[in-house]
């Protein structure tokens, strides 16, 4: 159990303790609760909306990786501290506990170090979560594989002097597949495998970002060699802590510098800041930009020989939940969690699992947790046991795989509560018969409570922000639908503003989206070809009907956001803290 952890780290015990010292000070009114909040969300501690002796807090697995201990301990603290009693996986490779009493939060914290997790630069003006493709290491399209150079930028700037108050906050992505699993094109900085005459480097994209004015990151170099990888990341945050906006907040990423000086001119900057780097570099960081050496092959287990399974729903989960590795015979089973929530018992059984079935566990952006090295002979046995834990939900990674923010429930950004409407799109597409189309289900669905897009809507296919309308003296929560938003290496489309409707209908505004593309497609197009080719503007008319709202004499439920029924609506917004 937690009492049972090793001593901590010096460092991190310092830490800890002097956010004790603030909170005692704090609750005695001796502690300026500014200062209390700036240093508790550069330890990812989070206020909660109308709650202020409550907290989120926000864990990092490390480029996406965590133990089966690491998930007894998540279980242990999300029983013990987390009101709704769940662990929330998010679309940065971390994990979030809601509503954690200020009192409890430094035990949640010596909890999760104890086992090499961090909350630290979880939020606030910082290097955010450094994410890594999940198939890295395992995949057949990839040069190499990426993690080992992921992990060795995490240690390097984790508490690095250079990343404690940024202009904004910044974020880093590294992939190894042609395809874009990590989304690099919406970082501050991705990184892409690439081997150049045998040697192996990286093209290096930087400026890209969503918010409320997503651009497209562009390249930065064809080909860095691995040796000055880290350099090159070093000199590109020099330059953004230099000259990044801290007078206006809302200019203040990575991506408006770039734009203001020009990819070229950012370039040249960048070289020569990279040139100053390295003559100035000596000991421990000459060592850490020295190429890291191979990781130690993960321990593979030896399970019970099961390659097939009679129990219900086996086939289903097969075709959509597995990856077939590029070391033959293993495979990577995805563990979808519906709204990105599990349960501490869903947890420890998958802590279980994991030892039983699976060389090593990782984190995906899918907001899914990925079991890697399963043996071939093993995948019968391990969806049986994943059946009887009630994690063997299948269409991972397709259209009902719905990506969401945690939304109005405790953002104080948030305008709707966006687990309502991923939710209630679930259970709809869900009974819906043509949602099992293999066009449909390549579609991707993502969602988010305000126009930030910590739900990634403006790269969906189909996205949806949270919104609101007057009608007569009562709001009325709405969607903004975005149609038509990916990313591949170089670049991110964002989806097209069609529409603004109200939250009761957005079910079957998807399930009218759903319908044209299925019937109007040729030769069995895409849902992204049939877009290019027909326009996302053609879809307003087929949808204009249903922006309309009936009075509330005669549909009060409209009147109520989904996932707060009962509840009249109205927006509620408190101090933004995802921006500081």
């Amino acid at each position: 159990m937690i009492g049972a952890r090793e001593t901590l780290d010096a460092v991190v015990e310092a830490e800890i303790g002097y956010l004790e010292a603030m909170i005692a000070r704090l609750e005695a009114g001796e502690e300026d609760p500014e200062d209390f909040r700036v240093y508790r969300l550069k330890n990812g501690i989070y206020g909660i909306r109308g709650r202020p002796d409550h907290h989120m807090i926000r864990i990092k697995l490390p480029v996406g990786r965590i133990t089966p201990e690491g998930l007894r301990v998540l279980a242990d603290v999300a029983e013990r501290y987390a009101e709704n009693r769940l662990a929330h996986v998010t679309t940065r490779q971390a994990v979030q506990l809601h509503h954690v009493h200020r009192r409890d939060v430094p035990k949640v914290l010596r909890a999760v170090n104890a086992v090499g997790l961090t909350t630290r630069e979880a939020c606030g003006h910082s290097i955010r979560a450094i994410t890594c493709c999940p198939y890295a290491g395992v995949s057949p399209e990839e040069p190499f594989d990426v993690t080992p150079y992921a992990e060795a930028t995490y240690r390097y700037f984790l508490r690095h002097p250079v990343g404690q108050n940024l202009p904004r906050k910044f974020k880093i992505a590294f992939e190894g597949c042609a395809t874009d699993h990590a989304r690099t094109p919406i970082h501050d900085i991705g990184v892409v495998a690439a081997l150049e005459g045998g040697k192996r480097g990286f093209r290096v994209y930087v400026g890209g970002g969503l918010g409320a004015a997503p651009m497209s990151a562009e390249l930065l170099e064809p080909f860095t060699p691995e040796e000055d990888l880290l350099p090159t990341m070093l000199a590109i945050i020099r330059l953004f802590d230099r000259y990044g906006n801290r007078k206006v907040l809302t200019q203040a990423r990575l991506k408006f510098l770039v734009k203001k000086w020009g990819i070229a001119a950012f370039r040249e900057a960048v070289r020569e800041e990279r040139r100053l780097v390295k003559l100035t570099a000596s000991g421990e960081d000459l060592e850490a930009w020295a190429p890291p050496p191979e990781p130690e092959p993960p321990r593979l287990p030896s399970p019970p020989k099961k390659p097939f399974s009679f129990a219900p729903g086996f086939d289903a989960w097969r075709r959509t939940n597995l990856f077939k590795q590029k070391q033959e015979g293993f495979y990577t089973a995805i563990v979808r969690l519906p709204l990105g929530d599990i349960t501490p018992e869903g947890l420890r059984a998958l802590a279980e699992i994991a030892e039983t079935y699976a060389g090593e566990i990782r984190s995906a952006i899918s907001q899914n947790l990925l079991l890697r090295f399963v043996p071939e002979e093993a995948l019968g046995g391990l969806y049986e046991a994943l059946l009887e834990a009630g994690l063997a939900f299948p269409e991972a990674h397709t259209l009902l795989d719905i990506t969401r923010c945690p939304g109005a429930d405790t953002c104080n950004l948030a305008i709707t509560h966006s687990r309502g409407l991923a939710q209630a799109l679930g259970e709809s597409l869900a009974a819906l018969p043509m949602a099992q189309d293999p066009g449909a289900k390549a579609i991707s669905l993502k969602i988010s409570g305000c126009p930030n897009s910590c739900g990634q809507h403006h790269i969906a296919d189909i996205g949806f922000y949270g919104s609101s309308r007057k009608v007569g003296e009562r709001e009325v929560p709405h969607y903004v639908l975005l149609l038509g938003g990916r990313t591949r290496e170089g670049e991110a489309r964002f989806g097209q503003v069609v529409g603004k409707i109200p939250a009761r209908r957005v079910p079957e505004a998807v399930e009218r989206i759903l319908k044209r593309y299925l019937t109007e497609r040729q030769n069995g197009e895409s849902f992204q070809a049939y877009l290019d080719r027909v326009g996302a503007a053609s879809f307003k008319p087929l949808l204009q009907e249903l922006q309309e709202v009936p009075p509330y004499e005669e549909a009060p439920e409209f009147y109520q956001d989904l996932g707060a029924e009962g509840e009249a609506f109205s927006v509620q917004l408190g101090r933004g803290e995802c921006a500081v």
